[in-house]
């Protein structure tokens, strides 16, 4: 299993509106971070997340590609190289 690669050392704020859907890279090879542009494709056996937005406003999405509440962060950045 392929492990992802980090995209970034902190989240990344995006404001956004509820009942959104978006996919969220889970490989680190976006381009578009924190959202997939299909880089993964043929690449990895990792796939990405597609998640719905539950309340409107600003929302910090991992970018380290470790959190354990993906799509969002959990501080993981913290303690991973």
């Amino acid at each position: 299993m392929d492990q992802p690669q980090k995209a970034g050392n902190g989240p990344i704020l995006i404001d956004m509106n509820a009942g959104e859907t978006r996919y969220w890279c889970a490989c680190g090879k976006s381009s578009s971070q924190p959202f997939c542009d299909g880089s993964h494709k043929g690449t990895t056996d990792i796939i990405p997340l597609l998640f719905t937005v539950e309340e409107s406003g600003a929302k910090a999405l991992c970018n380290c590609k470790q959190t354990k509440t993906p799509p969002y962060c959990d501080g993981s950045h913290l303690t991973v190289d």
